[in-house]
């Protein structure tokens, strides 16, 4: 069963989230829903994006040399 959540908006950001609600012709709690869906995943890539790049064992490509071997080849 879904748990229910509560957090407190600014007056600004309710009036954006029934305009948007309106207009999407949802409720405000699916309309909060699919917003923290997508910050999730989108935290996730950029935790994932994050982690390969601290990795040292990830080599680092030069673009240019890249490049000049991708040209390169017929």
């Amino acid at each position: 069963m879904p748990q229910q959540v509560t957090a407190r908006l600014p007056d600004p950001m309710v009036d954006a989230l029934d305009t948007a609600a309106q207009q999407l012709r949802r409720s405000r709690a699916d309309v909060i829903r699919l917003a923290v869906e997508h910050y999730l995943e989108d935290f996730d890539d950029l935790s994932v994006a994050i982690d390969r790049l601290r990795d040292p064992s990830d080599p680092v490509l030069d673009w240019d040399q890249v490049r000049r071997e991708l040209l390169d080849t017929d």
